[in-house]
């Protein structure tokens, strides 16, 4: 067992030296789709882009007072939870959201200070959300990026519209996604962890719940029965328990800011932790990942990292 954690503690450092980046590099501008794929999909590393969408109409117009007469009277998916955590651990539990149906501009009222009530919301519903529940805002953007389309082959699975408050946290998790982010307004703050460092991300399976609201404006949580228990990320990397958790003292994130009128390229199975500032708009686009070897080799990783435990 000794002999693989020494491997397993071995490998992020042998990634760095051979491909990593110290910091998430920027372009200008969008690149072929062969050396967009060469240069960043194939060997699996982030890049915030600039000036790829500058021609989205989206830039200018996405103010509330737009939106309110696009899509105010739409019924929307909007996540509230009590503390901005949606999706994540809390306790010995696995907390999400409480899902609720909403007009955009009831939303905006929140977002905007002119209706108080308790909780955090967040417009998160990862379900093309943009496409299904606001085809009205989908001529100000694309519906797909056509030189990632033509690098990977195939057209996006998901098209997702992002709004929320700044206390709205994404916890530490990864997708089996190549996912391009792209910021309207506003910033997001991500934490960035490579899946070569997956040795050191802990996990552990906690009971799923469900955040719900009372008339007195408190939340409970309420166990969902009958469901296998889910294995998420404990860990919060803005205050990680060191003590708890010893072998994240090796993990080596990296920090980026994107901005209005910027791409994040996050690639497949990179863990990520995401802040924003209050009121940022954001649409990102989901790709499938390709179940090559690379994900098979993640799996061994995974597989090995659980044996043996704390590395």
């Amino acid at each position: 067992m000794e002999e693989v954690r020494n491997c397993l503690r071995s490998m992020p450092k042998e990634a760095r030296e051979l491909y990593l980046n110290n910091s998430v590099p920027y372009l200008d501008g969008s690149l072929s789709p062969l050396q967009f794929y060469r240069d960043w999909i194939s060997p699996n590393k982030p890049c915030i882009i600039r000036n790829a969408f500058s021609d989205w109409p989206a830039l200018s117009k996405w103010n509330p007072a737009y939106l309110r007469d696009v899509v105010g009277s739409k019924v929307i998916s909007v996540a509230v939870t009590p503390n901005g955590y949606a999706d994540a651990v809390n306790g010995d539990r696995f907390v999400i959201p409480e899902e609720r149906q909403m007009t955009f501009s009831s939303l905006l009222d929140i977002i905007e200070g002119k209706e108080k009530s308790n909780g955090v919301f967040y417009v998160q519903k990862q379900c093309s959300n943009l496409t299904e529940e606001l085809p009205e805002l989908t001529g100000d953007v694309q519906t797909h990026i056509p030189w990632m389309s033509e690098a990977l082959g195939k057209l996006p699975d998901a098209v997702n519209f992002w709004l929320g408050e700044e206390h709205a946290v994404t916890s530490m998790h990864k997708d089996h996604y190549e996912n391009l982010y792209c910021v309207i307004s506003g910033e997001k703050r991500f934490i960035l962890i490579p899946p070569t460092d997956r040795p050191f991300i802990p996990y552990e399976l906690y009971q799923p719940a469900t955040y719900k609201q009372k008339q007195d404006g408190s939340f409970e949580i309420v166990d969902e029965e009958d469901s296998e228990k889910v294995p998420w990320i404990p860990l919060d990397p803005l205050n990680p328990d060191l003590e708890r958790y010893p072998s994240y003292r090796l993990a080596q994130p990296l920090y980026c800011t994107v901005k209005a009128g910027e791409m994040l390229y996050l690639p497949s199975l990179w863990f990520h932790h995401v802040r924003q500032s209050h009121g940022c708009i954001a649409v990102n686009f989901w790709y499938d990942m390709d179940y090559d070897i690379k994900y098979n080799y993640f799996q061994l990783v995974e597989s090995l990292t659980g044996a043996v435990g704390s590395v």
